[in-house]
């Protein structure tokens, strides 16, 4: 899950507007991947953009306030090539990397108008144990946004097309100079006639009605591969959203949590489970039939088995992740059942068998006597 967008941007929870706009400029310059080629900075600069965009806005930021991530996960994921149609970041950016300031004919970083990769997107899909452990297909329901067939992401009529935008020439930003006591400047902003694409749509598509894009629902197969664990994160390549104009689909990220198990539990590669025997099997010696992920399997006790002791099924237990080839143990602990109360019938062998090993049996003596034969 997302961390907080607080500590994200490294900002208290009373942050003004502007220590959140000062502290996305610092972190967005250190981290914008133009600037900062380090693995993970990439990620790190969308994480500080979905935070900036989560918590510039009054509205969206109390109900982060109120509700965590929950709030506001209908706002979707940010991804920092669409920056070119978000104003409010278009002129932070705009000041961090030289597009506002200087003088009137100071020229500003013109906007990508062309193809943008899609959003990447997330689901959380939940597994029994079993699932878990041995993997297998999963057929999932996918809400995203695909190119519009019909226009073919343009966003235009069949058999129209785009016309330069008039207000801005085609740039996609308007200038406006403002004169100071200390020189005249150029403030650079989205166009707003053309929401910074240099080009407007004579008609738009009635399928997409110019969005270029349509929300559908896909059904996608997934493998889960053998060995998967809580946590675990699988990508699926380009079932994301599809890009702006055209561009390519981002990615799905899907996040892997597995279902508690009434009788088994996990220790990295090993599965753990108990049995409970009687006395009479533990001092004697069995053979038992247990469960295991595999199914039911003969287990061996030996005569003389203590309580607690841990008996091993060897390779039944977890596939390693890559190499189901190789598996973990399936470790059984063994509870011993001593009876509370017995028949007069079993009550008179066993004091026959205390009598023989030397052992007291009055009140209290025969549970001392059956403790006695699990700790010799």
């Amino acid at each position: 899950m997302p961390g907080d967008y607080y500590e994200i941007l490294g900002v208290d929870r009373n942050a003004s507007k502007e220590d959140l706009k000062q502290a996305y400029r610092r972190l967005a310059r250190k981290y914008h991947p133009d600037v900062n080629k380090e693995p993970g900075a990439e990620e790190r600069f969308k994480e500080i953009n979905r935070a900036y965009e989560v918590l510039s806005e009054p509205e969206t930021r109390g109900r982060y306030d109120q509700f965590g991530e929950a709030g506001v996960s209908g706002a979707g994921g940010f991804n920092y090539g669409d920056m070119g149609d978000m104003g409010g970041f278009a002129d932070i950016f705009e000041t961090i990397f030289g597009g506002f300031g200087g003088g009137v004919g100071t020229t500003g970083t013109r906007r990508r108008t062309g193809p943008t990769k899609g959003d990447d997107l997330r689901l959380d899909l939940r597994l029994d144990f079993r699932e878990a452990v041995f993997g297998g297909e999963k057929e999932i329901r996918i809400p995203h946004l695909e190119t519009c067939q019909v226009c073919k992401g343009t966003g235009a009529k069949p058999g129209t097309g785009a016309k330069t935008c008039p207000t801005c020439n085609g740039q996609g930003q308007v200038r406006r100079a403002t004169r100071t006591p200390f020189g005249s400047f150029a403030q650079v902003s989205t166009c707003p006639t053309c929401n910074g694409q240099g080009q407007i749509i004579e008609e738009k598509c009635e399928v997409c009605m110019g969005a270029g894009r349509r929300q559908v629902t896909e059904k996608v197969k997934i493998t889960i591969p053998a060995g998967v664990d809580d946590g675990t994160r699988l990508r699926v390549s380009r079932k994301g959203d599809a890009g702006l104009r055209g561009g390519p689909a981002g990615d799905l990220y899907v996040y892997l949590y597995v279902e508690p198990d009434k009788v088994f539990t996990r220790e990295k590669m090993n599965i753990l489970s108990e049995i409970k025997i009687s006395y009479l099997q533990a001092i004697l010696g069995c053979t038992v039939t247990v469960d295991t992920v595999d199914g039911e399997q003969e287990l061996s006790i030996p005569a003389g088995t203590q309580p607690n002791t841990v008996l091993t099924l060897e390779n039944l237990g977890v596939p390693k992740l890559g190499n189901d080839a190789i598996r973990g143990d399936h470790m059984i602990t063994v509870k011993v059942n001593i009876p509370n109360h017995i028949n007069a019938e079993e009550r008179e062998l066993l004091e026959k068998l205390a009598h023989i090993k030397g052992q007291s049996h009055g009140k209290g003596g025969l549970e001392g006597f059956l403790g006695s034969l699990f700790h010799r």
